[in-house]
């Protein structure tokens, strides 16, 4: 799977999938986090110092989480408008 862009509340993100249903997140521009899904509908961000899971609930990773899950679903066909 190809690096893919995202807006979420007027911001944009890049995605960029690392394997094993884990991902790398720019915001604007820059690394933010990495996210990963959980066996249910969650999805964790690991804590970006020492790589490990933070299990506590965030929003704005579980939005996130449920865009990348559209895009997978519903790729873009758009491209060549760029």
């Amino acid at each position: 799977m190809q690096p893919f862009d995202l807006e979420l509340n007027q911001v944009n993100y890049a995605v960029f999938p690392e394997g094993n249903e884990t991902y790398t997140i720019y915001k604007e521009g820059k690394e933010y986090i990495q996210i990963q899904k959980d066996e249910g509908e969650q999805w964790i961000k690991f804590d970006e110092e020492t790589g490990t899971p933070v299990f506590e609930y965030d929003e704005e990773v579980n939005q996130l989480g449920k865009l990348i899950e559209y895009y997978k679903e519903n790729p873009e066909e758009d491209e060549d408008e760029l």
